[in-house]
Order: structure tokens, then sequence, then C-alpha cells
């Protein structure tokens, strides 16, 4: 019975950007199920340290580590701890996201190559760093995409990019990795009620619009998409393989 409660006991998984939001519910979720937890975080130490809190409640290990994703050297660091720390790794969950909110002939070179770097070159960086550390050990990678990447979104250009670009990475990563029993995919979350949705300009017309789109009438809460982040972590998950899970209580299929 306690196996079937932790079916991730012994399992260390890495979160991007963990210590709220999104991140937080998957790490969350997956401390749930017994895995040890190591989230990278940017800004605010007071959220680590609730998010810290939060999951420890589990009875696992958890490391917060400060970092920005989309400095190569950062990165690197951030997996020599990995490697250190527990020598191994489960599940790789891509969830970090920034990026400047501009009219396509309004950005600079340099805000779109800094929402490149920390969305999509990361999880680049963060595959090749942690393949090694899955072998033997039926890895999964899940990244944390959103409509933009389909969808043409006010201001939106840059991120939606660079997520149409990871999902096709996962692709790659899903074939490339598929001989090493690794498996790869990406989840596109609809409007989820997170800090950095309220944080977006015009933020309460989109939701307004989202929930009157969306069949159950209400926008998506951080634990929908862990639950699906969980479930492609798991074995049951092995034959959905480089796929694009659209979770967004049916707002795409509305007319």
């Amino acid at each position: 019975m306690q196996e079937k409660r932790k079916p991730y006991k012994g399992k260390v998984a890495f979160v991007s950007g963990g210590s709220r939001g999104i991140g937080l519910a998957v790490a969350d979720k997956l401390a749930q199920r017994g895995a040890n937890i190591v989230f990278t975080y940017l800004r605010s130490r007071s959220d680590a340290a609730k998010a810290e809190e939060k999951l420890a409640v589990h009875h696992v290990r958890v490391l917060s580590l400060r970092a920005n994703m989309g400095n190569e050297d950062q990165v690197t660091k951030v997996f020599e701890m990995v490697k250190s720390e527990f020598g191994a790794l489960d599940f790789l969950i891509h969830n970090a996201a920034t990026g400047d909110l501009k009219p396509v002939l309004g950005i600079s070179t340099d805000e779109w190559q800094r929402t490149q770097d920390i969305n999509v070159r990361a999880l680049l960086q963060c595959a090749q760093l942690a393949a090694p550390l899955m072998r033997g050990r039926h890895g999964r990678i899940v990244a944390i995409s959103s409509h933009g990447s389909s969808r043409c979104l006010p201001d939106y250009s840059a991120v939606g990019v660079a997520k149409a670009a990871m999902e096709a990475l996962c692709r790659y990563l899903a074939v490339e990795l598929a001989s090493r029993g690794i498996g790869a995919n990406a989840v596109m979350a609809g409007t989820t009620d997170t800090q950095s949705l309220r944080g977006i300009p015009r933020h309460e017309e989109m939701i307004h619009s989202a929930k009157f789109k969306t069949p159950a009438g209400r926008i998506g809460h951080p634990e929908d998409i862990a639950q699906i982040v969980a479930f492609l972590c798991s074995e049951e998950s092995r034959w959905i393989v480089g796929q694009t899970i659209v979770a967004d209580g049916g707002y795409s299929i509305v007319a």
C-alpha cells in the first residue's frame, strides 16, 4: 500500500522555476508521490523558502538553487549540484519562462534572444546534462508550453516562437532519446491562474475571455497542469512519445 501511495519514492525530480505557480504545483505533486525535489528560482528567496517548507511536508529531500536558466554557466552548476547531491536524475521538468511582451516590430534582438535562451535553449542544455544522469532509470522530460505556441496572442511573439520551438525540441528529444528509455513530451497549458498571469497587462480581460470560452466556466489552476505532468512522469505514460498535450479545459475546441 505504501508503494502505491509513493510510486516515485527514491526518484529525483528537477523542476526549473519551481518556487511558485505551475512549477511549485508540479514539484508538490511529485513530492506527494515520493520524489526528492530539486528546484530553481530566480528572484525571491522568500518564495523559495516557502516552497521548501511546503515540499518538506512530504518527507522528501528538497534542494532549492538560485539560477538564471538563460545563463549557461549557472545551468551547468545546477546540474553539477544535482549530480553531487543525488548522483542521478529521473524527471526533468522545464517550467521556467520569461519574455518581453512587445509587438514583433518593437522587440530588440537582445530581448528576443533572452526569451529564446530561457524558454528553449535552456531546455536543450538541461536535456543534454540530464540524459547521462538518467541512464538506466527510464527518465522523463516534460516541458511546459502555452497557447501562444500555435495561436497569435497580443504582444506574445517572442514567447510564442520560443514555446513553439520548445515543443519541436521535445519531439526531437523523444526520438533521439527513445533508445535510452527516456521519454519527452510537452504540456500546452491554457490560461492558468498564477502570479505570472496576473502580472500581464490586460490580464483581467484575458481571464474573463478564457472563462467565457472554457466549457467548465473557469480558468485552469496550477494543480490541473501538475496532475498531467505527474502522469507523464509515470511508467503508464510510456506510449506517449514526443507529444504536446493540450491542457486547457476545452478552451481550444470551442468555436
